[in-house]
This record gives C-alpha cells, sequence and structure tokens, in this order.
C-alpha cells in the first residue's frame, strides 16, 4: 500500500490578499492560530484570482484540507476547485459579510476559526452553479447586479464609502427602474414572467423579519428561487424599503419550489448578473443548477459555541 506524502498530509492556506481584513500581519496571525491548536500548514498568501488554480494544484497533489482565508467571493473560488474532490474545505473568514461561514456556525475570530479547524467535523454541502461556474451564496439577476455596478464605479470615481455609494446607486437604480421579461424553465416547466428581480440561492433563504437572508441548511439538494412581484415603481420602492429596514413582508417576492434546474433566457444576448457578490456579464440562457453534497467543509460539532 503506497505510502501518503507529507506534503499530502500538510494543510494549505490560501490568504486573499485582497480580501476583506486581510492585512499584512494576516499571515504571520493565521499560522501562529492554527499552531495553537496543532495544525502545523503552509500558508500562502495570493491573488484572489489564483486561488482556485492554487487549490486546483494542492487537490492534484493529494492535499486533503484547503483553508481558504477571505470573504465569500474566496470561499466561491476555492470551493469550485474542490468540488467533487477528496478534499475538504476549512474557512478563515476575513471579509465583510461571511455568508457561508455564518450560515455554517463558523467563528469570526481567526483563533476561534482555527479551532474550528483543529476540533471539528467534515460534513457535505451542497453548491449551485451558474453555466459551469460554482458558486457557494446566490446569484441575482435585475435591479441588485445594476446597484453594484454602479456602487464600484462611485467607489473608484468620487472616493465614496461602500456604505453611502450603495444608498446613492440603490436611489438610482429605483428612479431607473423598469422590469425584464424573461423566459424561465424550471426542472421541466416553462414559463415567462416580468420582474425586476429574480434571486437564485444555493438552498433557501429565510426572508422573515427575525432571520432575513439566513439558510438553516445548506444539503436541502435544492435551488432557492425568488421572483419580485412588483411591476412597477411605487410596489418596487416600498419592498426596498421594507428590505432595507429588515421587515420585508412574504408577497414581496414569489418562491419557486422544488428548484433543482433553472434556466432563464431572455430577448437580449447578454444579462448582467451577480454571483456571489461578483457582477458578470453572461451570455443567455443561464443555466442554474445544485450540486448536491458536493463539497467537504469543516464545520463546528454540535454544541459548540460558534
Amino acid at each position: 500500500m503506497p505510502q501518503r506524502s507529507p506534503a499530502a498530509s500538510t494543510p494549505l492556506v490560501l490568504i486573499n490578499k485582497g480580501g476583506g481584513s486581510a492585512g499584512d500581519d494576516a499571515a504571520k496571525d493565521i499560522r501562529a492560530a492554527l499552531r495553537s491548536h496543532g495544525i502545523d500548514a503552509d500558508v500562502e498568501t495570493v491573488d484572489g484570482a489564483k486561488a482556485a488554480n492554487r487549490a486546483a494544484a494542492a487537490v492534484k497533489k493529494g492535499v486533503k484540507l484547503v483553508i481558504a482565508a477571505g470573504g465569500d467571493g474566496t470561499m466561491s473560488a476555492v470551493a469550485g476547485a474542490l468540488a467533487d474532490t477528496k478534499t475538504a474545505l476549512g474557512m478563515i473568514p476575513l471579509g465583510t459579510l461571511n455568508h457561508l461561514a455564518r450560515d455554517l456556525c463558523i467563528p469570526l475570530e481567526i483563533e476561534e476559526a482555527a479551532a474550528v479547524l483543529s476540533t471539528g467535523k467534515t460534513q457535505k454541502i451542497d453548491l449551485a452553479e451558474l453555466n459551469g461556474r460554482v458558486f457557494v451564496n446566490n446569484s441575482a439577476i435585475g435591479l441588485y447586479p445594476l446597484m453594484v455596478v454602479d456602487r464600484e464605479a462611485q467607489q473608484k470615481r468620487l472616493g465614496r464609502s461602500k456604505r453611502l455609494a450603495m444608498i446613492v446607486a440603490s436611489l438610482r437604480t429605483l428612479v431607473r427602474f423598469r422590469h425584464q421579461r424573461l423566459s424561465l424553465t424550471v426542472n421541466d416547466s416553462k414559463e415567462r414572467i416580468d420582474t425586476p428581480l429574480l434571486f437564485v440561492g444555493n438552498n433557501d433563504y429565510r426572508t422573515d423579519i427575525g432571520g432575513a437572508g439566513k439558510r438553516e441548511s445548506l444539503d436541502g439538494g435544492h435551488l432557492c428561487v425568488m421572483v419580485m412581484r412588483h411591476n412597477n415603481r411605487r410596489g418596487l420602492i416600498a419592498a426596498a424599503i421594507r428590505a432595507l429596514f429588515n421587515r420585508t413582508r412574504d408577497d414581496d417576492m414569489i418562491r419557486l419550489e422544488d428548484v433543482e434546474r433553472l434556466r432563464v433566457d431572455s430577448s437580449r444576448q447578454s444579462l448582467t448578473v451577480s454571483l456571489d457578490g461578483e457582477v458578470l456579464s453572461q451570455s443567455t440562457p443561464l443555466d442554474y443548477r445544485i450540486r448536491k453534497r458536493a463539497l467537504s467543509v469543516v464545520t463546528p460539532r454540535a454544541g459548540t459555541k460558534p
């Protein structure tokens, strides 16, 4: 029986140097935190765009654990490289929102996240996919990606804070509001809709006041597909205001049930789409699907504090 090489047994940490709070001391802090919990790892600081390639190379070498240190974009990129392999994903959240880490109860402090990597369990979770590209959280078509494009342009040109730029972008996008006509094929059923916003999530997202934007499970085996029903500016603005104050109503969005595959088509040759916070232009049609239990991830054991 062939012996496993030392390199294969050593975890690899990939720190996105442009991800959230990843400062100059991140590598030193992460290395020290892991060692304090008995983990001796190879630590690399990489450009976000190269994280997936480095993770894929680690898989080929037989590395059993790749630890992503960054925000949701970093987690998404590394998860895509580890999907359907024997290599597990570990997480050290360094981003602004850290949606995936929060939904999996991963602590947001480096020291506590390192403790989970030492004492946690490995579980399988679902991934979602758009035109062959993996995402861990969600995707949107319509108003939201347009707001993000406007926000990023303001930050670059005017130096505005992310929060202020998003408020201005939201107001301008609402003023320019117009719906899109989309053709949806849900599993094998086809229908046309007019909507300002289509949301596609990896498993069910809550819309109630107490848990809006959260997921209770990441292994439910389906996409969360929601369509904003408001087709006039007044209704849209009212729904947007409720969302800002975390008071979303159930009837603001129509939820489509038991979706495993979704095709989105349009008269346009391409659509602007957000994917785990990144905005892309994608040629139509857009093909979404759920990849059931495609990723192994290290999470806290039951009874431990997140």
